[in-house]
């Protein structure tokens, strides 16, 4: 009788410690610590993080593993997420696996995130069906990746300067809004007009993305209004969201169309934080309708960074005896 795997899962890529159990490809939990004292300083401060990831991570790990009703000595692998994230970050996280792995005789895997972004689609039916398209957004990346099956993946176009979740959050700042802001423009966009405003698009060839165009103009656009009314933002935030959130949503839209014009392929899912922003999800409803698109969107819980995405990952790589050794280390930059 083959065993079914059981799996410890570590996710300490940013400012999120998480650790979650999969047993034989179901997630039995997904337990994670979010740092808060970010916010002081209007973005993620990567000594802060790691620290953080220091204290939380021994009591995150025992919390999967009591919740989950096993003992260390119930487990088959170690997964950690290798890389990208901030390096002290990462290296809370691997230093950990590593010494646990070693410790208890077990193989280790290192999981890239972005990879794992795109497989929590598999963590609940329904799920897509391969090859599918995936616009994987976060504050550190946007791609549009064609998933061939779980472990095989070709990212077909990417930013070329500045990420989405990066636009949103900087945008937000210069409104005056605490971190993260990403989600306040979501929120405030929901009231607002998106035509009140217009922002334009930077023209870019084929699949790949900049948004460090729309980013300056904005900057420059709330210097010339405030220099006519101080009060401006205030008196238009609803609409000032609205109107940048439908740019930014329609540029990822545009690019995630002629992808698929291009392969053919109408299996269209979206990943990463960016994800849970409703302008995205449900302007990607409304071109799925008109292109016949089958689209999948993530629960909420599954968009941001979670230890259950790199549990996962990690299942279908232990089905494929794919595991790293002790030198392993921790990749900032890593690529899928």
């Amino acid at each position: 009788m083959v065993k079914k795997p059981i799996i410890l899962a570590i996710e300490s890529s940013c400012d999120e410690t998480s650790a979650a159990i999969i047993v034989n490809g179901k997630i039995a939990n997904n337990i994670v610590a979010t740092q808060s004292v970010h916010e002081n300083y209007g973005g993620v401060v990567p000594e802060l993080a790691s620290r953080a990831h220091e204290k939380h991570i021994v009591p995150i790990v025992d919390e999967a593993i009591k919740n989950a009703g096993i003992t260390l000595q119930d487990l088959d692998a170690i997964a950690f997420t290798q890389g990208p994230g901030l390096l002290g970050a990462l290296l809370v996280g691997a230093s950990f696996a590593k010494s646990l792995s070693f410790a208890l005789g077990i193989p280790l895997i290192g999981i890239n995130h972005m990879q794992a972004h795109i497989l929590a689609h598999f963590l609940e039916e329904p799920h897509p069906k391969f090859p599918f398209l995936c616009l994987t957004v976060s504050g550190g990346h946007t791609q549009i990746v064609k998933v061939d099956s779980p472990l095989d993946m070709e990212v077909i176009g990417q930013t070329l300067d500045d990420a989405v979740g990066e636009a949103f959050d900087k945008s937000a700042k210069l409104m005056g809004f605490p971190y993260p802001g990403g989600p306040l423009i979501d929120s405030y966009a929901e009231k607002g007009d998106v035509n009140k405003f217009i922002f334009s698009d930077a023209s870019i060839e084929g699949l790949n993305f900049s948004f460090s165009g729309i980013k300056t103009a904005f900057m420059y656009f709330l210097r010339d209004k405030i220099a006519e009314n101080a009060n401006f933002i205030e008196e238009n935030k609803a609409d000032i969201c609205a109107s940048l959130q439908h740019s930014l949503v329609r540029m990822l839209l545009q690019k995630l169309k002629k992808a698929s014009d291009q392969t053919k392929i109408r299996e269209i899912a979206i990943a990463g934080g960016v994800s849970a922003n409703n302008g995205l999800r449900k302007g990607l409803s409304v071109v799925a309708e008109k292109k016949k698109w089958n689209i999948y969107i993530p629960k909420l819980e599954y968009c941001t960074d979670n230890a259950a995405m790199i549990a996962m990952n990690a299942h279908f790589k232990f089905l494929e005896n794919k595991f790293c050794d002790l030198k392993t280390t921790p990749q900032p930059r890593m690529v899928i």
